[in-house]
């Protein structure tokens, strides 16, 4: 299939200060044919005048969506961006909607877009027409770049490979400034809805789901810790051995967490009923469990999927 181009999805908000970082990371890519599609959610810093220096002396690299003075913030933002790339294919000289969200403020290791796009490619010859997501692992690094953790999978805990919907009904592995999505799990996952709690959580449902995810398992970028990350890195703490039983059991300060993952769940069942399997329909009803007034039901619900 050659090297198809890539659509990088750039969207800013108030970023100016790490903003020219990323940017030269992104054009600094080893892959020839990339377009970073950009969007402004309503910044009072200098980010749109950045972009709009870089596009007007890359004309070939760049395409600025017209500001519109809505701030829909991340998740809304990529959400929209994801959208205007299926709608506007043609215009972007895509052969097919391979999309790669970015973040404002990270560097990209050179080889990510070559990496990310010969493993799709793999997966997409293996599994013809499935929704697909490729995505990896990040360095963890401080504002000045200066390394925190070498694996941010590692230092958050995370297990990539337990990627049953089951599991991620409770627990996001993909971090969405490392995926690579196709046009088979865009068409399925659009619109994103509110209820999703972010974009990158949503596309992983639907690729697990109906598709396939495969995991780089070496870091595609430096993940900056400034202060100001929408998410960002929290190093992993395994609960204490000898923690008292009473108060782990009557421990709920993960109560509006689960209520979101139990908004998330419902939005899914209501959008794909039709195409889920008896057990994940189970799962779906159980995942709505997570959002019970009882603490003891939530506590039940969310250990029986941990488990898997």
């Amino acid at each position: 299939m050659g090297e198809p181009r890539i659509a990088i999805l750039l969207p800013t908000w108030n970023g100016e200060r790490f903003l020219r970082a990323q940017v030269d990371s992104l054009l600094a890519q080893d892959y020839p044919d990339f377009i970073i599609v950009c969007r402004d959610d309503g910044s009072r810093d200098a980010s749109p005048a950045i972009i709009a220096e870089y596009a007007a002396r890359l004309p070939q690299r760049f395409h600025v969506v017209p500001a519109d003075g809505r701030n829909l913030g991340a998740s809304g933002s990529f959400g929209f961006l994801l959208e205007y790339v299926l709608a506007h294919k043609a215009e972007l000289g895509l052969a097919s909607a391979w999309v790669m969200p970015s973040d404002q403020d990270d560097v990209w290791h050179p080889d990510k877009l070559r990496r990310s796009m010969a493993r799709m490619q793999a997966l997409e010859a293996e599994h013809p027409g499935l929704p697909l997501l490729v995505h990896g692992d990040l360095e963890v690094v401080d504002e000045s770049l200066a390394p925190i953790a070498p694996s941010f999978v590692r230092y958050q805990g995370l297990q990539p490979l337990r990627n049953s919907v089951a599991r991620l009904l409770v627990s996001n592995t993909v971090t969405g400034c490392t995926a690579l999505c196709n046009e088979a799990l865009l068409r399925r996952a659009l619109p994103i809805p509110a209820a999703a709690v972010m974009h990158d959580w949503w596309l992983a449902l639907v690729a697990g789901a109906f598709g396939r995810l495969s995991f780089i398992d070496e870091p595609l970028l430096r993940y900056r810790q400034h202060g100001a990350n929408t998410i960002g890195a929290r190093e992993y703490q395994p609960p204490a051995m000898f923690q008292d039983f009473w108060q782990r059991l009557w421990d709920d300060r993960h109560r509006e967490v689960l209520k979101g993952l139990a908004a998330q769940a419902q939005a899914f069942r209501a959008a794909h009923a039709a195409e889920l399997s008896p057990a994940q329909r189970r799962d779906l009803a159980l995942a709505s469990a997570l959002g019970s007034r009882f603490l003891l039901v939530r506590k039940l619900a969310l250990r029986s999927f941990l488990a898997r």
